[in-house]
This record gives structure tokens, C-alpha cells and sequence, in this order.
């Protein structure tokens, strides 16, 4: 167990407090808890790659972690009305997608190797800018108006893209 996979795990932890924030409309400690599991995500892909601590569960572990935070926090989002539900579905669907996929691909005897493009980190970017924006509107109490909009916007056209991407990328293996 190194470092970056016990900073991962944390962040795991991190998940279920969270929501228990944003359920019981502790904005202010859903931000920071929200910021420190987006930090600490920073912090262990740092140890990983450039301090030597890489390893293969840490390969499985982080892109998990990183999913139960993001797709836990707009499912929450949504069921208390910050987030729209069309934009979860739109999220979650994505997600889905990649793993049946990559279900699909192994179970026919030709198992695909995901490995994110520039438009799916352009998109996890501005999936967890959307979502610390709506947590700190609330706990600053800041009214975002158009800007809401804009952000939601963004994150789905790059959602869209990125799920495009995917399902283009996955097409070609299974047909080569």
C-alpha cells in the first residue's frame, strides 16, 4: 500500500461525508470537504508519477475514487435541486457507457484498453468546476445567474464529446 493509494482511499472516505453535507445543506463543509478531496486527488497523482509511487492498484484505485466522487456528488446535487437531473443523467450515462464497453470488449475476447483523451480531462475538468461552483454559489451565497448556465452548458457539450470520443475509439478496436 503506498502513499498515493492511501491519499486515494482518504478520498473514498471523503465521498459519503460529503453528501452527508450537501443532504443536510452544510454548504460551507461540503466545499472544503469537496476541495480537499479534489486536492488530494492533485497530491497523489503528483507522488505517483513523479515520485516513483505509481502501482498497478493505484492504476484501478484512482479513476474509481475519482468516479464514486463525481458521479455521487451530482446525483446528490440533483436530488436536492442544485444540479438539473438531464445533466446527471448525461454524466452517469458516460460512465456507464465506458464500463459496459469495456465489459463488452473483455467478454468478447477482445479487451479494450481505456486510456483518457485531452477531450475526456478537459471534460472530468470542467465536470469538477461545475460542481465545486455550485457547492461554493451556496456557501458563499453567491447567485451565479447566467454563469450557471454557462457552466452547465460546457459540461455537457464536453461530456457529449468525450463520451463521442469513447464510443468512436471503442467502434474502431472492435471492428479491427
Amino acid at each position: 500500500m503506498t502513499i498515493p493509494n492511501l491519499i486515494t482511499v482518504g478520498r473514498l472516505f471523503l465521498v459519503p461525508l460529503v453528501i452527508v453535507m450537501i443532504v443536510n445543506a452544510r454548504w460551507d463543509i461540503a466545499f472544503i470537504l469537496f476541495v480537499v478531496a479534489g486536492l488530494s486527488d492533485a497530491i497523489d497523482g503528483f507522488l505517483a508519477k513523479r515520485c516513483g509511487m505509481a502501482s498497478e492498484l493505484g492504476a484501478y484505485l484512482d479513476p474509481i475514487a475519482d468516479k464514486a466522487l463525481i458521479v455521487s456528488i451530482y446525483v446528490t446535487l440533483a436530488v436536492v435541486g442544485v444540479v438539473p437531473a438531464w445533466l446527471v443523467i448525461l454524466v452517469v450515462a458516460r460512465d456507464l457507457m465506458i464500463v459496459a464497453a469495456v465489459i463488452l470488449s473483455w467478454l468478447m475476447g477482445r479487451p479494450v484498453t481505456i486510456a483518457p483523451f485531452v477531450v475526456s480531462k478537459l471534460n472530468t475538468a470542467a465536470q469538477i468546476a461545475f460542481a465545486a461552483l455550485a457547492l461554493g454559489s451556496r456557501a458563499f451565497g453567491i447567485d451565479l445567474g447566467w454563469a450557471a448556465a454557462a457552466a452547465e452548458f460546457v459540461v455537457a457539450l464536453l461530456t457529449l464529446a468525450s463520451m463521442t470520443a469513447y464510443l468512436a475509439f471503442w467502434l474502431r478496436h472492435m471492428a479491427g
